[in-house]
């Protein structure tokens, strides 16, 4: 079988053709740091090479429970289910993947898989596993687990919302022994190999599948990661402790064997300025959602304040196209047009950016399209006029009768949508802003009846476009196939990567030029951190991975 990808955990080799050339693999260990555009952010109160030196010269410690105070609970803790960032944070640290992501280079290395290849057509997909893996049951972990995987993500459907996405077209999945397994695809599947390295993709054991989804979703999942899951209750916290037989971490992780931390404690604390008190008292270590307001108060008192941007689908609104106003694409048009990007930044974090594109710079296929995003209210007027939306005595439009007006539902921080209320406003468009609970606005969003949707996908690769765009995936404009589900086929069809990052920029330009995506702001993750936190790092898709983090006691 002819082959154009492979990698192993044993030797080095030359860089797969699905990512940068220049992105050689390196021994374990060896991760560079940087801040921003890097991914493995070390967070103990300093920033920079500053941080990279301090805990460089540092030894990690055993011991400690890390705690963590989150704004929002997660409505479910099965990460093959729920694509939340909220979710993933946690799973991430209960199971693992196939393969991994490195998040400085974009290159995949080895994890679970020692190594792989992948024919030329992208069509076959074959693994090789690393010996002595088990789940925390006891149970081993061989080719047997990955198809069973793989295929209770199929069996899942709709609710598997990210997983089902990646495993379009898959045709048969075989073992011919323990330690391989080849998945067989109907068509290319140039983005399968970056999937299997996302949570989405990550593994339980047998007992876990074998129970419902609602039953996994509250909590019941048996992973093969650094740490098991003791309890969750809604609203209120999460428990999970060290699994202290683990030894097979991901190959660009920095030391062997159990993880340094005794647990990790995830606690639900909607308000931020509760989060500050307690992360300045040390009751918690982390604040996962940091305020802009708060980021000086913070840094005043010598805590970090460090972040990175999400790769993927930035902050962006999505009309429904079944709905009477977002139906119209002159509206979907002047909304492009109607939204001030630069002047966001004087109410957005100074780690946060207007978007430039769907696509976060993050993101390796990201190229800036800004100028498509340009402010434009008196070219968002006049297709306004054009199409029949008059103003109305208190400056709405209306059309027959009809005000230009939409309520729109969302559970994020996004102060910054008040701002985004008052720009559409200039333009006759009223933006209603209700802010509700995760599981209100996701129970609204399945009744399929809102006008505009808010919020973004994160993954560490264009094919997100088609996750959340495509009419055939996620569909979140519920359009009919056209010309833009032509265009994202293509960039699964080859594995010549500028042949898909100018198929992802053609694909961005339909959807802004077709209204199908208002992009706002791109999503960093700014938390906050004791001074006693030392490599508390991001995997690729800017989500924790809390295997190499450590607490140092003496600063306590």
């Amino acid at each position: 079988m002819p082959t154009i990808s492979s990698h192993s955990l044993a030797s080095e080799q030359p860089a797969s053709p699905l990512r940068s050339a220049a992105a050689l693999s390196r021994p374990r260990g060896q991760v560079l740091l940087s801040l921003l555009a890097a991914g493995s952010l070390l967070l103990a109160g300093c920033s920079g090479n500053a941080q990279a030196e301090a805990d460089a010269g540092a030894k990690p410690q055993s011991g400690g429970t890390l705690k963590i105070a989150y704004d929002v609970d997660p409505t479910c803790l099965d990460g093959q289910q729920q694509g939340t960032n909220v979710t993933l944070n946690v799973t991430r640290q209960i199971t693992d993947s196939l393969t991994d992501q490195d998040p400085e280079t974009q290159e995949i290395k080895p994890w679970l898989a020692e190594s792989w290849d992948v024919s030329a057509n992208a069509k076959t997909f074959t693994f090789q596993l690393r010996d002595g893996v088990t789940f925390q049951d006891g149970t081993d972990f061989t080719s047997a687990s990955v198809k069973e995987n793989f295929e209770a993500i199929q069996d899942l459907g709709a609710k598997a919302s990210l997983g089902q996405t990646y495993l379009d077209g898959l045709k048969s999945i075989t073992t011919p022994d323990e330690s391989t397994v080849t998945f067989e695809f109907d068509k290319s599947n140039a983005q399968f190999l970056q999937a299997t390295s996302t949570m989405s993709l990550g593994f339980y054991s047998s007992d876990t599948l074998a129970k419902s989804a609602e039953e996994r979703c509250t909590g019941d999942i048996v992973g093969t990661g650094p740490f098991t899951l003791d309890s969750f209750v809604h609203n209120k916290a999460i428990k999970l402790s060290r699994f202290d037989d683990y030894n097979w971490p991901s190959s660009i992780a920095k030391h062997e064997g159990p993880a340094h931390l005794d647990g990790i404690e995830f606690s639900i604390v909607p308000e931020a300025s509760v989060r500050n008190g307690s992360l300045l008292s040390g009751q918690v270590d982390v604040d996962f959602s940091v305020q802009s307001q708060d980021e000086k108060t913070l840094e005043a008192q010598g805590l970090g304040i460090v972040s990175r941007p999400n790769p993927g689908v930035v902050y962006n609104l999505v009309p429904k196209l079944t709905g009477a106003i977002a139906a119209d694409k002159s509206v979907r048009r002047a909304l492009v047009k109607g939204i001030d990007r630069e002047q966001l930044k004087s109410v957005i974090s100074e780690h946060q950016a207007p978007a430039t594109s769907v696509l976060a710079k993050s993101t390796p296929e990201y190229e800036d399209v800004s100028d498509l995003l340009a402010y434009d209210p008196e070219g968002a007027k006049k297709l306004l006029d054009d199409a029949g939306w008059k103003p109305g005595e208190n400056g709405i439009r209306e059309k027959d009768g009809k005000p230009l007006s939409v309520t729109l539902t969302y559970w994020q921080d996004a102060s910054f949508l008040e701002l985004v209320q008052q720009q559409l406003r200039e333009i006759g468009f009223d933006l209603k802003l209700e802010k509700k609970s995760t599981a209100e606005v996701t129970a609204l969003q399945a009744e399929g009846k809102e006008e505009l949707t808010f919020g973004n996908l994160t993954r560490a690769d264009g094919d997100v476009l088609r996750n959340y765009f495509g009419a055939s995936e996620q569909n979140g404009n519920a359009r009919k196939p056209g010309e833009l589900d032509k265009i994202l086929a293509r960039t699964t069809s080859t594995l010549d990567e500028d042949e898909r990052t100018a198929d992802f920029t053609e694909a961005v330009k339909v959807l802004i030029d077709e209204g199908y995506s208002i992009p706002i702001v791109e999503l960093s993750g700014v938390i906050g951190t004791g001074k006693d936190v030392h490599d508390f790092n991001y995997e690729a898709s800017s989500r924790f991975q809390l295997y190499d983090a450590w607490l140092d006691g003496e600063a306590r």
